[in-house]
């Protein structure tokens, strides 16, 4: 069963998964898992990551689109000005293509980070999300927010770590951490 969001009333509201704790991406691809689940059509872009991650897969088998900005898996940190620029007009490139999509949910995976790290337009993803069409629910996730972000953001949900088994000296896992 398909809804028509654009009949339900149902305002768009913006989300806002960040702060330091493990989770923010993982309640991202839940809420994407649960739209899938009620026929709502779901759209994913993924700044600085490769669309590997273990959710990815079934979320694509489901009818969720997908979009990654490939760091070819290294980190940011590890790209030459030249390849950062090219990463930042193909996270554009990305930006434009989901917002111009019949998206009812758009989750924009690490937009916090993008925008932090000069990896995206900050005016082009200020309109993604403040001028989203009638309906459509935004999430945003990643570590340290924008002002903006937050002040817009009708759900803020803030992950803190607490505890983390990285502290002694184990490393990330697939299936758990990614």
């Amino acid at each position: 069963m398909t809804i028509d969001v654009s009949k339900t009333n149902a305002p768009g509201l913006l989300h806002l998964y960040c702060g330091d704790g493990k989770g923010k991406t993982t309640a991202a691809m839940g809420l994407a898992l649960r739209a899938l689940g009620h026929g709502l059509r779901v759209v994913i872009v993924q700044f600085a990551k490769d669309g590997t991650s273990g959710e990815i897969g079934p979320l694509r088998q489901l009818g969720a689109r997908v979009f990654a900005g490939s760091t070819d898996g290294r980190f940011v940190s590890q790209l030459s000005d030249a390849e950062r620029l090219a990463l930042r007009r193909r996270q554009d490139e990305l930006l434009k293509e989901a917002h111009d999509s019949d998206a009812d949910l758009l989750v924009l995976d690490e937009a916090c980070f993008a925008a932090r790290r000069d990896l995206v337009d900050q005016e082009l993803l200020r309109t993604v999300v403040l001028e989203r069409p009638t309906g459509r629910e935004v999430v945003l996730t990643g570590r340290d927010p924008l002002p903006w972000m937050r002040e817009a953001a009708d759900y803020v949900t803030e992950m803190n770590c607490v505890r983390h088994p990285y502290a002694r000296g184990v490393t990330s896992r697939p299936g758990v951490e990614y």
